[in-house]
């Protein structure tokens, strides 16, 4: 984990800095001899959606899915549960998804993997803050793929790429993660840690624990939002994320049902009065 901090102080302190109107060469295909190559040895963190859709795309539960393509990095630094994609334990550490012909999930591949050779900075990263995010080029000596005659903005790579789907669902997280509880020195106990990981990884355990208990009993949920949380995990998600600020930060993302908020009143005063 020391080296990625190291990476990220040189990114804010070294690397040009380029918006959505700069423009960079870069094709990958085929027919470059460095094809595939970059698709190992690599640390590829998995945001929540980048697990619903790697996840669906594969047709197996959340669970199964954390357990047979995910490590949990252990560093007393973190602040929140952050995942790995696994790699498979051969020479070049290979990406549990590359094939001879390319990514056999590339219609639904991580973040990480649209964006390359494209990096994103946000405020608050790394070492010291800087004014807005900004856009860098990742240049490695083994990629040819920025020898290919092909010029494009920044901004078309990421509509090409479909990437800005997964940067509206990223921003999301990205709240959670970089919410003032944690800028102040906060820290989770056990218990919200457990929570905090079931809601952005395991969102099919998240589903089970609010359909297989008194949640919705307790809380002002409509009929056709819970249908919804049903059966589409995005939904689920972006209720998740409301969940954790409202369980972990006291925030008051979601609304608790009149009659449980008066039996606690009541509660409380019968309490006072022994």
């Amino acid at each position: 984990m020391r080296e990625i901090e190291k990476l990220k102080e040189a990114i804010l302190k070294e690397y040009p800095r380029l918006d959505e109107n700069s423009t960079f060469k870069f094709r990958c295909h085929k027919g470059v001899p460095c094809f595939n190559e970059c698709c190992g040895d690599v640390n590829i963190f998995l945001t929540p959606y980048d697990i619903i859709r790697l996840k669906n795309r594969l047709g197996i539960k959340s669970e199964e899915f954390l357990k047979k393509y995910t490590l949990t990095p252990f560093d007393k630094n973190l602040k929140y549960p952050v995942l790995l994609l696994k790699m498979e334990e051969d020479d070049k550490k290979s990406c549990p998804f590359v094939t001879p012909d390319g990514c056999s999930v590339y219609t639904d591949r991580p973040w990480a993997c649209r964006m390359y050779p494209l990096g994103q900075a946000s405020p608050g990263e790394g070492a010291g803050a800087i004014s807005k995010p900004f856009y860098f080029l990742l240049r490695e000596a083994v990629c040819k793929g920025f020898e290919e005659d092909n010029l494009m903005t920044v901004g078309e790579w990421l509509r090409d790429q479909g990437i800005i789907e997964y940067n509206e669902m990223g921003e999301f997280f990205k709240d959670l993660t970089l919410h003032r509880f944690f800028q102040k020195g906060g820290e989770l106990t056990p218990e919200k840690m457990e929570m905090f990981f079931m809601v952005c990884y395991n969102i099919d355990k998240f589903r089970d624990f609010l359909f297989g208990s008194s949640f919705f009993v307790k809380f002002d949920v409509a009929p056709n939002e819970q249908k919804k949380l049903k059966e589409d995990d995005v939904e689920l998600l972006k209720f998740g994320y409301a969940w954790l600020c409202f369980a972990l930060f006291g925030e008051k993302t979601l609304k608790v049902k009149e009659q449980v908020l008066n039996d606690k009143k009541k509660e409380l005063e019968k309490k006072q009065k022994k």
